[in-house]
């Protein structure tokens, strides 16, 4: 099982909610797992309703069953700069007063790749490290990445670094994050509606990741929506059997169904509605089958009820993400 998860997706499928939702998954039967953001919007401590992460490790929920814990990190580039900086060179004050200085932010902006080797570097880090028993401190490391578009730029930067810097401490450094992320430890999964564009930008992700050497783990259709007709009920819904429609309304006690009646009045808003959930039905399935095509498993997340996401309707995803073996 891949210790290192990374989830993308096309803005708007919910990458963020999906995220934490796999974070809460993977944390059952006492494991620990670590949910990490890298985009600085604390989306993570809004999903939780908490304070906004600072930059450091700290459990913000514990998982269903078990008691499995999940922990958060904000990554902050310059903060994880200061880190790099008394890991390899023990600068310690110097590095504090170079923040104060500006030169640390001027880093970080003036070389954005920069930024990316230090984002993923700390994941990367939290993957590997151990405590005093030489055991894993996380059992798992969620990543909340950057979205489709960027998420192989992102993740392949330390491969362009190691070739800059054929040798020192930022050559090996770039080789061991490329190492977890080009290994089995690794699985970066991306998030799609059955939409056209977020469809077509996930295949377009998985052909650029698998050209870049990085491992493909699966594609989670967020958001899907229930079909409240069968195929009979999708022709009445063209239009096909409207005398019928009036009828059954007319039996269900709202009104005649001769012309003028109010089931009569009825049938065309509700044939209209009918009329849209069936051209829906129809695209998400050519969306399916697009996605069938990609040869990638497969998971689906319902759409929850309400004005909008929650720490409930968080469990509740994580447990239909554990009923569909997430982590097989």
């Amino acid at each position: 099982m891949s210790r290192l998860q990374v989830v993308s997706g096309k803005g708007g499928t919910g990458k963020t909610t999906v995220a934490a939702a796999l974070a809460l998954a993977l944390a059952r039967e006492g494991r620990r797992t670590l949910l990490v953001e890298v985009e600085g919007r604390q989306g993570i401590a809004q999903l939780f309703g908490a304070e906004p992460l600072p930059y450091e490790e700290r459990k913000i929920a514990v998982a269903p069953g078990g008691g499995g814990e999940v922990y958060a990190l904000a990554i902050d580039a310059e903060r994880a700069l200061l880190d790099y900086l008394q890991m390899f060179y023990k600068l310690g004050s110097a590095g504090r007063a170079l923040k104060k200085l500006g030169a640390i932010d001027f880093a970080t902006t003036i070389a954005p790749g920069l930024r990316d080797v230090l984002l993923t570097g700390k994941a990367c880090e939290a993957v590997r490290r151990k405590d005093k028993a030489g055991r894993y401190v996380y059992d798992h490391v969620v990543m909340d990445a950057p979205p489709t578009g960027r998420i192989t730029r992102f993740l392949n930067v330390n491969d362009e670094v190691a070739g800059l810097a054929r040798f020192g401490p930022i050559h090996n450094q770039a080789q061991a994050v490329m190492k977890v992320l080009k290994s089995p430890e690794t699985a970066v999964h991306l998030v799609t509606l059955l939409e056209e564009m977020p469809v077509q930008e996930t295949a377009d992700g998985i052909a650029e990741l698998e050209a870049a050497g990085l491992p493909v783990g699966r594609v989670v259709v967020n958001m899907v929506r229930p079909h409240h007709l069968d195929e009979e009920s999708l022709g009445a819904a063209a239009g096909e059997r409207r005398a019928d429609v009036a009828k059954a309304l007319s039996r269900a006690g709202l009104g005649g169904a001769r012309r003028g009646g109010l089931a009569e009045r009825l049938v065309d808003p509700l044939l209209a509605q009918a009329a849209e959930h069936t051209s829906r039905v129809r695209l998400e399935r050519e969306q399916r089958t697009v996605l069938e095509g990609l040869d990638v498993p497969t998971y689906e997340l319902p759409l929850l009820g309400g004005s909008g996401m929650d720490l409930a309707g968080l469990y509740e995803l994580a447990t239909e993400l554990r009923k569909q073996a997430v982590d097989a």
